[in-house]
């Protein structure tokens, strides 16, 4: 057991550890080498009865625990969508685990409460995001999509379902893009999975209005309850951007409660230049992004705002006697604005990270990913056999193999499954796939923190590679 009065003496190797891990980062492979359960049978299987040292803890996360993390702060990483990190977000995050704060209201530590509202003001006003919207920090897009939903269920029911229960003719809508996460959420917050209506996309796989419009009208006629749409700025398949304007102005004539889910790409709204995708924003009711995504603020770090604070405190607030204060009603008590009442001090790493890159820092380095992310469509553009199903759009882009005269779709697929593959077999890569119309293509997302020039053209080098040996052992016939 270690002694606060000993603190700096066992903290030295844990710092020279982070420092060696943050520098040495490219020697490890990117995705995890270990076979399923390899880690766990590597663990004892009974915990110790008697204090073990600290040395002998730090030799065993390099034995034991190091082999099996997938290392996502690797200039390598190019799968899914990016959770970032930066210096500044550790060194606050070491300071946010050692006052070990439990934020759950403004008596229980008044600075986390009024940093977190300060921080949610200042990424709303340099976001352009209207001025009369209120934020609060969330553990995850997941989270704050359940609480949007919950809080649309409630004004859809009249604020009784939270006592009466469910009705079971409430809708929702989204596209067939929209993330998986909305429909775990229709489910646990009771509306029922089979009460979201996938809507229609069109050939750049962004939610159709004029689809939406009719799926809506058909349930009024079917006595129905339109409850809540979610509209999408950057879906996790191909980044497809809604077209926001048109469905809030669906939203605003019928009285349905309008979500807006920009989980990745809503990071990009502080470049001036990519505004025009919240155009109609002021007609929304809640909306959500992730620094934790592609704004260099490790996770847990999500941001909702809803423009009706009201309605959100009204759907989640409970007051047994043992948190009733003399504050409240002065400042906001944050564990009425989500679903659980314990909370992190998440709004410290923020802080850092906005003061230590500053607003234009933070624009220079998303752009400089956007610059990296043409560069590596204009060079992918010309490998012989590659094609780009999908325009790439900010700092992502997609591509897959296509042999010509080969027009069996499943052989193809299988193909881009073997070339995925190869591309990420070297360690120095990893990126993930997904599917477009049946068809298996492959993601590329450049937005890890220190992601450089060096590194793109080392990952072109690494799929000119493993496209020409894929070929070279394809047979179309089987």
């Amino acid at each position: 057991m270690l002694d606060p009065k000993d603190f700096k003496e066992h903290s030295d190797p844990v710092i020279g550890w982070i420092d060696h891990y943050l520098n040495n980062i490219t020697k490890f492979p990117v995705k995890a080498q270990v076979a399923p359960g390899e880690i766990y049978h590597a663990i004892p299987q009974e915990a110790p009865l008697l204090p073990e040292p600290m040395e002998k803890i730090m030799e065993d996360l390099d034995s034991t625990i190091l082999p099996g993390i997938t290392h996502w702060q690797h200039p390598g990483f190019h799968a899914y969508f990016p959770a970032n990190s930066s210096v500044e977000s550790v060194l606050a995050e070491s300071i946010t685990s050692a006052i070990g704060a439990q934020c759950m209201i403004w008596d229980t530590s008044p600075a986390a409460a009024e940093l977190e509202q300060r921080m949610v003001e200042w990424l709303r006003d340099a976001m352009g995001i209207p001025s009369g919207f209120e934020g609060v920090i969330q553990d995850s897009a997941s989270s704050a999509s359940l609480v949007a939903l919950i809080t649309a269920r409630e004004v859809a029911t009249g604020f009784r379902s939270n006592d009466e229960g469910v009705p079971g003719n409430l809708r929702i809508y989204g596209s067939a893009e929209t993330h998986s996460s909305i429909e775990k959420a229709i489910g646990v917050c009771g509306i029922g999975k089979r009460n979201l209506v996938k809507v229609g996309t069109d050939p750049k796989l962004q939610m159709d209005p004029s689809l939406l419009k009719k799926v809506i009208g058909q349930d009024l006629e079917r006595g129905l309850k339109p409850c809540a749409v979610v509209a999408t700025l950057g879906t996790t398949g191909t980044l497809a951007v809604d077209p926001l304007k048109e469905i809030a102005a669906i939203c605003k004539k019928e009285g349905i409660w309008l979500h807006v889910d920009a989980a990745y790409a809503g990071t990009a709204l502080l470049l001036p230049e990519y505004r025009w995708m919240i155009e109609g924003i002021e007609q929304a009711d809640s909306f959500v992004f992730n620094p934790h995504k592609w704004m260099f603020t490790n996770f847990d770090c999500s941001v909702y705002f809803v423009k009706d604070a009201g309605l959100l405190i009204k759907s989640f607030e409970v007051l047994p006697e043992y948190l009733k204060t003399k504050s409240r009603g002065r400042v906001n008590d944050y564990r009425d604005w989500s679903v659980p009442l314990g909370r992190r001090f998440r709004a410290l790493k923020l802080w850092f990270v906005i003061r230590s890159y500053g607003v234009e820092g933070i624009r220079e380095k998303l752009r400089e990913h956007i610059r990296l992310n043409s560069y590596f469509c204009e060079v992918l553009g010309t490998m012989d056999g590659l094609v780009m199903p999908v325009e790439p759009f900010l700092n992502f882009s997609c591509f897959r193999l296509q042999p010509d005269g080969v027009t069996d779709p499943e052989a193809v697929n299988q193909l881009n499954e073997a070339f995925l593959e190869e591309i990420n077999r070297s360690g120095e890569l990893f990126l993930t796939h997904t599917k477009v119309d049946g068809h298996y293509i492959i993601r590329m997302i450049i937005g890890q923190t220190y992601v450089s020039q060096s590194h793109v053209e080392l990952a072109l080098s690494r799929i000119k590679e493993a496209a020409t040996l894929t070929m070279k052992n394809f047979n179309p016939l089987g």
